[in-house]
């Protein structure tokens, strides 16, 4: 049985310009983005960054990808993420959760969550 680490980035929040409706084009708004990336849970050297998955450099790949342009829908943002998290050949699955808090009035946020394996 594989032993399982997950790495966890939690209620990550960036400006995005993201949304199909007219409203929503060419400003930007509030994204929170959160990931769980299941690896393999080997010995990590606590001197050695290499070791393991770094995510403050994958949060400023996920950066880079939210100021890259206009997206229209959170199930696409959510899937680049998840591919981006995937390139790194350690991690077995990606949990991706998108959410625009200011979406709907009246809640909290309205989103997706995907989960995504080699």
């Amino acid at each position: 049985m594989t032993k399982l680490r997950h790495i966890l980035v939690t209620d990550l929040e960036f400006l995005c310009e993201i949304g199909v409706y007219r409203r929503e084009k060419g400003r930007t708004q509030p994204v929170r983005i959160n990931l769980d990336l299941a690896v393999e849970d080997t010995p990590a050297d606590d001197h050695d960054l290499s070791t393991v998955v770094d995510y403050c450099a994958l949060v400023d790949r996920v950066r880079a990808m939210t100021k890259s342009g206009h997206v229209n829908l959170v199930e696409t943002l959510a899937e680049r993420i998840a591919a981006l998290c995937l390139e790194d050949a350690r991690v077995i699955s990606v949990r991706v959760r998108v959410e625009k808090p200011q979406a709907i009035p009246d809640a909290e946020a309205a989103g997706v969550e995907i989960e995504r394996a080699r």
